[in-house]
């Protein structure tokens, strides 16, 4: 009976070719556009400003671009830089029942690899596919996540990212099945990230967290086997094990559990608006109220709303524009819309008459809108001047696996964070060549369409 090892480098050799379901690729394209769009548009927050100019700062082999600029370096600087810019905001997508953010890390790793060795446009998304089923089975294989996190000090966010960003990275590859097994072991080695990024308000070393370090590690880790290091022939057995050094409750038998049949790509959520994860239900709430019974601001006496206590105070009136609820409710109500350019408007965070009406706004917590089938619901109140009352309440928040974003949607979302800095016309180009991916004969295509 073969080992979880040679289960696992078998289907990682086979996923490079592997043709994909319809429904898996077309979602593989909507995450890597998705991440696209966040780097790019990241590149104008200041993380990403460090980010682009450390990289710039490096020397190296002309191997990757550093995204949103000309500037060519090795794998993994530009793995390292692009995975900062993917998180720079709340924009990229996650993984509910991993904790993860797999795009941020996969989507940067892969990239910067394939453009070293040159691949398809198809190999990369199939790549990326592989990467974020590695990305949540990695977690799922340690047991539960809360308690790896809270007792053990490790981020799930760093551990899961790592892991699907090496086997992504490792698609981009020629390296043989021995030395994917190599790969493995160097990827387990480089294991690291605790939650202190939970205290970093400037969102800096949580991009580094969350995406740029496990970007990089991977990226090491491939080149390094590419460049004829050997290793641990099989890091998931023995006493001191992969599994036994993370969690005194491991689940070895989750790493591989499904593969081919559960794509993880397929339950992994796209964000609709530019906002801190919990915002996303009010959001949409208030959105569907609006829809049904336009109201000006000038007509509202009170919004109220309610999200699982934890959510509620990661939002409540927060020193960030984007994850503050009460202010993202006042734009959305004055606007019809929340756009990225609304979101990070730092002026407007102080505007006087944006502070008016987000003190109208009430956020309270409320643990029986967590459930397992939906642990991010919302409710909205809306209260009119003249007595009327609207509620929603949004069970099931747009862009989760359970109420996925059309085609359209993503590309609509992508388009506004693109074009600002590429341009409408670019912008265009490069989300049709996405959705055409499996058409691009080498990824290096993508160059031209990701710098103004």
């Amino acid at each position: 009976m073969a080992g979880h090892m040679e289960t696992l480098t078998e289907y990682m050799l086979h996923a490079r070719t592997a043709k994909l379901p319809a429904e898996v690729a077309m979602k593989g394209k909507h995450h890597i556009l998705d991440t696209l769009a966040a780097i790019v548009s990241g590149a104008a927050l200041p993380p990403g400003q460090i980010a682009i100019k450390y990289a710039q700062a490096q020397s190296g082999t002309e191997e990757a671009q550093v995204l949103t600029t000309s500037y060519l370096t090795t794998a993994v600087n530009a793995a390292m830089a692009n995975g900062v810019l993917a998180h720079s905001d709340e924009t990229d997508d996650s993984h509910a029942a991993s904790g993860t953010h797999p795009g941020c890390s996969i989507v940067p790793a892969a990239l910067a690899m394939a453009e070293r060795g040159d691949v398809s446009g198809e190999r990369l998304l199939n790549a990326v596919v592989l990467g974020y089923d590695m990305c949540a089975r990695a977690m799922f294989s340690l047991g539960e996540r809360y308690m790896l996190e809270e007792e053990r000090g490790i981020s799930s966010h760093s551990m899961g990212g790592l892991f699907g960003s090496a086997a992504a990275v490792g698609a981009c590859t020629e390296i043989s099945a021995d030395q994917l097994r190599y790969l493995i072991s160097y990827t387990a080695q480089q294991a690291s990230g605790i939650p202190t990024w939970a205290r970093d308000t400037d969102h800096i070393e949580k991009a580094f967290d969350f995406a740029g370090m496990p970007a990089r590690s991977a990226v090491t880790a491939a080149t390094l086997v590419d460049a004829g290091f050997t290793g641990v022939w099989d890091v998931f057995e023995g006493n001191r094990n992969f599994f036994k050094s993370f969690s005194p409750s491991p689940k070895p038998d989750e790493i591989i559990a499904e593969l081919g049949s559960r794509f993880e790509v397929v339950n992994t959520n796209i964000k609709k608006h530019c906002v801190g994860s919990p915002i996303q239900a009010a959001a949409d709430a208030l959105g569907h109220i609006l829809k049904a019974h336009p109201t000006s601001p000038d007509d509202v006496e009170s919004i109220r709303v309610t999200l699982p206590v934890g959510g509620a105070a990661t939002v409540n009136d927060r020193e960030m524009p984007n994850i503050n609820l009460q202010h993202m409710m006042a734009v959305l109500l004055m606007d019809g819309s929340i756009t990225f350019a609304a979101a990070h408007d730092i002026k407007r965070f102080s505007d006087p008459v944006t502070k008016s009406l987000r003190e109208k706004v009430e956020l309270k917590g409320d643990n029986a809108l967590v459930t397992p089938e939906s642990p991010r619901q919302g409710i909205v109140e809306l209260q009119t001047k003249d007595g009327e009352s609207y509620r929603d309440h949004v069970v099931a928040v747009r862009g989760t696996m359970e109420n996925p974003m059309t085609t359209e949607e993503v590309e609509s979302k992508a388009r506004d964070l693109l074009a600002p800095s590429l341009g409408g016309d670019k912008a265009d180009r490069l989300i049709k060549v996405i959705g055409d991916l499996e058409s691009l004969g080498s990824v290096r295509g993508l160059r031209e369409l990701l710098r103004p």
